[in-house]
């Protein structure tokens, strides 16, 4: 995988804080297994004293905010624990789901080892809500807004509406190939089809938060290639 430069990334820029639009398959902190880059490290190359303000999952591409400085790490800190800061996801999940304005109120529980699952009695609050963008004949691009932000959240609470999201093979999404979609599709004998997505269909589409004590911000991350690609063939063969 080529890494990235974070100047390339940049969707908002000022004195305290950055947001850029992270690529999928690049965890936002460091590893324990450590090696692999990180947006963590990308960002202190770039500005010695950054914080990355909040997590991503490592396949999840979109909106990421960093802090330059102490401070605006604890401006951005505190409104994530207030719940102040507004985030928009984008998701293809398998079939065809008509939601709008679906609150799905379900605790989460972090069972270790990057594992959670839904645990009334045990489990931390975890609220989003979920509409309905586009249909298409297997799939649907949902819109969801987690008020909370707890680990996996999105994809454990679309899994409980039975809308998992295309790919997320841990929370029983199935994997979009074009052979399924498109009518007249031949493949060479000794070649495996692979799936459009390599990864499951998530992305941080916009985030919205206060820059000072006056102003706020909203940014929008355009969606990556093998998203863009996918949502362009789900127009041409799956309607």
């Amino acid at each position: 995988m080529r890494i990235p430069k974070l100047q390339d990334l940049i969707l908002f820029e000022n004195d305290d804080l950055l947001v850029v639009n992270k690529p999928p398959f690049i965890s936002s902190l460091d590893e324990r297994e450590g090696g692999e880059v990180s947006m963590l490290r990308l960002a202190r190359q770039y500005c010695g004293d950054a914080q990355i303000c909040h997590r991503l999952d490592k396949e999840t591409s979109g909106c990421l905010i960093i802090a330059k400085n102490p401070a605006a790490y604890r401006l951005v800190a505190m409104q994530f624990e207030r719940r102040k800061v507004k985030k928009v996801y984008h998701a293809v999940v398998n079939g065809t789901h008509t939601f709008e304005d679906v609150h799905v109120n379900l605790p989460i529980l972090n069972i270790g080892n990057k594992n959670v699952s839904i645990s009334r009695q045990d489990g931390k609050a975890a609220e989003t809500i979920f509409n309905s963008l586009k249909y298409y004949k297997h799939y649907t691009l949902i819109e969801c807004q987690p008020i909370t932000g707890r680990m996996h959240q999105i994809r454990i609470h679309l899994a409980t509406q039975r809308a998992c999201i295309a790919g997320d093979d841990m929370y029983g999404g199935q994997s979009v190939f074009l052979s399924q979609i498109k009518r007249v599709y031949h493949i060479a004998k000794d070649e495996e089809e692979l799936p459009i997505m390599k990864r499951f269909a998530l992305h941080a589409k916009q985030v919205s938060f206060k820059i000072d004590a006056e102003n706020e911000v909203t940014v929008e991350a355009p969606y990556p290639k093998d998203f863009a690609t996918l949502i362009k063939l789900l127009d041409k063969f799956d309607v």
